[in-house]
């Protein structure tokens, strides 16, 4: 039997990198999708279920059991919000969402996406670093079957993908010059997409995966 894996976020652009790098694996069997809103894409092996509020899962509960990990790609902008609104929709959100899932699924592995400078000391002077640091050291004490936060920085969407931010669109072709000057700082989505799942199914000595981490992995 294959894997069968949650992610979140999909109607955003890691999540649906991650997500169509998921559907093109032939280690995975099947992917449930878990949205605020519909994801207009129709696949053999894909589910969806929608939350509206991720503090409460109770009308799917039952559609989270059976899953080996999930890939909480799910994340906002701090970008004209307040550390108290921040945090609630980064950190208050992602712990309630983890929280019931494992009330459903005990045995699942649980991979979460921050991003390249996350505080981990959660004492520095970006907020949305340290909201992103505690959310990840928080995570890491849930008794997940394993817990792994990604830090992934400028990211190449796979081929297919609609859901990019206006950034990336005017970026994009810039990428091979991004990584010939910041090899560290860059990866492809099939990148990471890839090394959640080689996470979850070899391992990797460390809980938090920066850009070069994520690539070794991504490639293994």
């Amino acid at each position: 039997m294959g894997l069968k894996i949650i992610i979140t976020g999909a109607t955003g652009m890691v999540g649906e990198g991650v997500l169509l790098t998921c559907l093109a694996n032939p280690q995975v069997e099947q992917v449930l999708i878990v949205s605020r809103r519909h994801y207009e894409f129709s696949h053999p092996k894909l589910k969806e279920r929608l939350a509206p509020d991720f503090f409460h899962l109770d009308a799917i509960g039952e559609d989270l059991k059976g899953y080996d990990a999930c890939f909480f790609c799910a994340g906002v902008t701090s970008i004209g919000k307040n550390e108290q609104e921040y945090t609630y929709l980064t950190y208050d959100t992602t712990m309630a969402f983890a929280r019931q899932l494992l009330t459903y699924s005990p045995g699942i592995s649980f991979v979460y996406v921050s991003g390249a400078g996350t505080d981990s000391s959660e004492k520095g002077r970006s907020m949305w670093a340290r909201v992103k640091g505690k959310t990840e050291n928080d995570l890491a004490k849930l008794p997940f079957k394993q817990e792994y936060n990604f830090r992934p920085g400028f990211m190449k969407a796979v081929p297919g993908q609609r859901n990019l931010l206006e950034l990336y669109r005017a970026l994009g072709w810039m990428f091979p010059f991004f990584k010939l000057i910041m090899p560290n700082m860059t990866s492809t989505l099939q990148q990471v997409g890839t090394a959640m799942i080689n996470a979850v199914t070899k391992g990797y000595p460390s809980q938090v995966l920066e850009v070069k981490d994520i690539n070794k992995l991504g490639a293994a």
